[in-house]
C-alpha cells in the first residue's frame, strides 16, 4: 500500500509539473480493488463497475489528479463538491500565489500614459493579447481580440455595432437569426433587429436555411427579413443547458454559400460554455466565425474578464458606432461650433475598448493561463478527461431505478448528441428527479439537500429559455400561464400544473474527479424508494431515543394526509397561490422529498431545518457494516417495527 501511495504522488506531482511526456498508466492512475468494491447493494448501481471502454478513455486519455493533490489547486472547494464549471470553475491557489507574487514585484501603470510603469502595462496587455490569439489557435494576421467584461458584453458590442453600420452606410435595417438553443444574452438581439427576426427552432431549420430549403420554414416575414440589408446569425457553440454542442461548421458555410440570402450576413459564436472544457480552434479563418464571444472565468476561474475575438475581414462592421470614448481618438475638437474628431485606426481593439482598460485583471489572465497549462496540460487533454468523467456519471444517473423499476432520473440529452463523443456533447448533464409515485421532486428542495451535503449545483432555468420549453415540453401558454402563477427567475415554484419549471445541472471540469461523481451518487441514492435514509429514520427507533413524533412541529406519516393538499403524488402537487397585488406566494405545507420520510412542514423554512438529517456523512460512507449490524437488529425486533420483508426493502437487500 506504501508503495502504491507513493507513486500515486509522484504520479500527481509529475502532473502539477506538467511533465507527461512518456508517462503511461500506471497502477495508480488505476482504482484499486479495494476501492471499487460496492458500498451498497440493491438497486443503486455501482459507479465504481463501469465498461472497460471508459475505464481505458478515463486513464490512459487524461491522468486524473489524486485527491490529496487536487485538494491543493483550491482552497475555496476544500470540504465541498464542486458541480458547476459550467457557471465558472474555481481558480487554483497557485493561480492566486502568481497573480500576488506579479503585483507586488512589479509596478504597473494606466497604458495611457508613457512612463515606465505605463509602457510596461502596455507591453504586458499586448504580449497577453497575443497569448490569447495563441491559445485558441488565432493568426493575429486574422484576428484581433477586443476585452469586454464578459461574453454578454461582448455580444451587445456586436449589436451595437450591426446597428450603427446601417446607419452611417444608408442601408436597409438589419436582421438577426438566432437557434433555439440560445442564451437569454443572444435570445435579447431580436428586439434591437430593425428588420426583424428569424427564430431557428433545430438544427434540422438551420441546416435547410443553409441549403435554400425553407419550403416548410419559416414564416413569409422570416422569409423576407432574411433577404434585407445584412444579417447576423447567432448561435451557441455547446447548450449552456445539457451541453450537446453544436456543428461548428455553419459560419464557414454561410461565407462560402452563394445564395442571395447568405451575403452580408455574419456570424456570431457563443463560447462562453464551449471553451471551459474544449479547445477552439481558430487556425482556419476562412470557416470560423466572424465574431466569437467568450468568458475567460468560464476557463481558469480568475480573472472576471472576458473578450470578443473578431476576424479582421469582417471588423469594419464594428467601426460606425458615434460614440467614443477615451483612448480611442487621436484627436478631439470641443469648442463652441466644432464638433470634429478623428478615430484611431491602426487596430480594431484601438477603436472598441474604450476609456482604461482593466490592465490588473489581464495581467491575472497571464497568470491564468500560465498555471493552467502547468497543471493541465492541453485543452485536448481536459476535453478527453471531462468528456469521459461525464459519460460515466450519465450512464451512472440513468441506471438509477426505484424498487418498482421506475426509473429516478429524467435526463434531458439532446438526440443527436451522444455522451463519450466531446464533438457532440459536453461534460453537462441537465435532469429532474422523480419520487418512486412519479411525482416530481422540486429543483429547489433537490438543491437544499445538495447544499445540505456540500454539493455545489445549479437549477432553475439556467438562461435558456428555449432550451427549457424543448427540455420540459412547455408551450408559450403554459410559460406566460405558469408567470401569472408566481414564477419568477430565481424563485422557488418548483411544479406548476404537473410539470417542472427547471432543470437540474451538473457540469464537470477540468478539476473535476471521480471522487466528486462517487460523491453525488452517494446522494443521489437518497432520492431512491427503500435505501439509506430509512436508516436515518429507523436508528431513533433502535436506539431508545425519542420518537420521531415528539421533534419539533413535524410527525412521520405513512402517507399524505388526503385533504392537506400536500400529496406526493403524480396526481396532486402542492397549491402555491399567487397575489397578483403584492406579489407575494402563498405557500403550501411542503413535504420532504426523501422517499422513506414522508415529513411535511407549514413553512420552507421548516423544511431547510429538516433537511440536515438528511446528510449523507462519511460514516455511512466508509462504515457500510454498520448498515449491516442495524439491520440485523432491526430483524430481531422486526415484529415490533415493520414487516421482514419491507426491512429487506428499506435496506435494498
Amino acid at each position: 500500500m506504501v508503495t502504491c501511495y507513493v507513486k500515486e504522488l509522484l504520479v500527481s506531482l509529475l502532473v502539477i509539473l506538467g511533465r507527461r511526456d512518456g508517462i503511461q498508466e500506471t497502477e495508480a492512475s488505476r482504482t484499486s480493488p479495494k476501492q471499487t468494491r460496492s458500498r451498497w447493494k440493491g438497486n443503486v448501481p455501482d459507479i465504481n463497475r463501469t465498461d472497460k471502454e471508459d475505464r481505458v478513455s478515463s486513464t490512459k486519455k487524461y491522468i486524473l489528479l489524486s485527491n490529496s493533490v487536487r485538494l491543493r489547486l483550491t482552497a475555496a472547494t476544500l470540504g465541498t463538491t464542486y458541480l458547476d464549471h459550467a457557471g465558472t470553475t474555481p481558480f487554483p491557489r497557485s493561480l492566486m500565489q502568481t497573480f500576488s507574487k506579479d503585483m507586488i514585484s512589479n509596478l504597473f501603470g494606466n497604458p495611457h500614459s508613457h512612463c515606465s510603469a505605463s509602457s510596461l502595462s502596455t507591453v504586458r496587455v499586448e504580449a497577453v493579447r497575443s497569448r490569447i490569439l495563441k491559445f485558441f489557435r488565432a493568426s493575429p494576421e486574422h484576428f484581433d481580440v477586443v476585452f469586454t467584461a464578459n461574453a454578454t458584453a461582448a455580444v451587445k458590442l456586436v449589436v451595437e455595432g450591426m446597428r450603427d453600420y446601417k446607419r452611417g452606410h444608408g442601408i436597409e435595417p438589419w436582421w438577426y437569426g438566432y437557434h433555439a438553443d440560445s442564451h437569454t444574452s443572444l435570445v435579447g438581439v431580436r428586439e434591437v433587429a430593425s428588420a426583424g427576426f428569424r427564430y431557428f427552432g433545430s438544427d434540422a431549420e438551420v441546416e435547410g436555411w443553409l441549403s435554400n430549403d425553407q419550403a416548410d420554414t419559416g414564416t413569409p416575414l422570416e422569409k423576407s427579413a432574411l433577404r434585407k440589408g445584412i444579417g447576423l446569425f447567432a448561435y451557441p457553440a455547446q447548450s449552456n443547458l445539457n451541453g450537446r454542442r453544436l456543428p461548428l461548421s455553419w459560419p464557414g458555410r454561410i461565407r462560402a454559400s452563394h445564395k442571395l440570402e447568405h451575403h452580408d450576413v455574419y456570424s456570431l459564436l457563443d463560447t462562453a460554455a464551449f471553451v471551459a472544457t474544449s479547445q477552439l480552434d481558430l487556425s482556419d479563418p476562412y470557416n470560423a466565425p466572424d465574431f466569437t464571444a467568450l468568458s475567460f472565468y468560464k476557463i481558469f476561474g480568475f480573472p472576471d474578464l472576458g473578450a470578443l475575438i473578431v476576424r479582421n475581414k469582417a471588423g469594419h462592421i464594428l467601426c460606425n458606432r458615434p460614440y467614443f470614448g477615451g483612448g480611442t481618438v487621436d484627436m478631439v475638437i470641443n469648442v463652441p461650433g466644432e464638433t470634429w474628431h478623428a478615430k484611431k485606426d491602426e487596430s480594431l481593439h484601438e477603436i472598441l475598448e474604450d476609456g482604461t482598460l482593466p490592465f490588473h485583471s489581464i495581467m491575472a489572465l497571464d497568470s491564468a493561463m500560465e498555471i493552467h497549462q502547468k497543471l493541465y496540460g492541453s485543452m485536448d487533454l481536459i476535453s478527453e478527461h471531462t468528456c469521459a468523467l461525464a459519460k460515466i456519471l450519465y450512464d451512472q444517473l440513468s441506471k438509477l431505478r426505484h424498487a418498482s423499476g421506475m426509473p429516478v432520473c429524467t435526463i434531458y440529452k439532446h438526440p443527436a448528441s451522444e455522451y463519450g463523443d466531446k464533438k457532440t456533447q459536453g461534460p453537462t448533464i441537465a435532469f429532474n428527479v422523480k419520487d418512486s409515485s412519479g411525482a416530481w421532486v422540486g429543483k429547489s428542495d433537490f438543491e437544499n439537500l445538495a447544499i445540505v451535503n456540500n454539493i455545489q449545483i445549479r437549477t432553475g432555468g439556467v438562461c435558456n429559455p428555449g432550451g427549457i420549453a424543448w427540455a420540459l415540453d412547455l408551450s408559450p401558454e403554459e410559460m406566460r400561464a405558469n408567470f401569472n402563477d408566481g414564477l419568477r427567475c430565481g424563485n422557488c415554484v418548483d411544479v406548476l400544473n404537473g410539470k417542472p419549471t427547471g432543470i437540474i445541472r451538473v457540469s464537470l471540469g477540468a478539476m473535476s474527479s471521480m471522487e466528486d461523481v462517487k460523491v453525488l451518487m452517494s446522494f443521489m441514492q437518497i432520492f431512491v424508494e427503500g435505501w439509506r435514509d430509512s436508516f436515518a429514520i429507523l436508528r431513533p427507533l433502535i436506539l431508545g431515543l425519542e420518537e420521531p413524533t415528539q421533534r419539533g412541529k413535524f410527525k412521520y406519516l405513512e402517507k399524505p394526509a388526503p385533504d392537506d393538499g400536500c400529496s406526493n403524488t403524480a396526481s396532486a402537487e402542492p397549491r402555491t397561490s399567487y397575489d397578483s397585488n403584492t406579489e407575494t406566494l402563498v405557500e403550501p405545507k411542503r413535504g420532504c422529498p426523501i422517499p422513506s420520510c414522508r415529513i411535511f412542514f407549514d413553512t420552507s423554512d421548516d423544511l431547510l431545518a429538516h433537511f440536515q438529517i438528511h446528510r449523507v456523512s462519511e460514516q455511512d460512507q466508509e462504515h457500510p457494516g454498520e448498515m449491516k449490524r442495524l439491520y440485523h437488529t432491526i430483524m430481531n425486533h422486526s415484529s415490533s417495527v415493520m414487516s421482514f420483508k419491507r426491512v429487506r426493502q428499506a435496506f435494498c437487500l
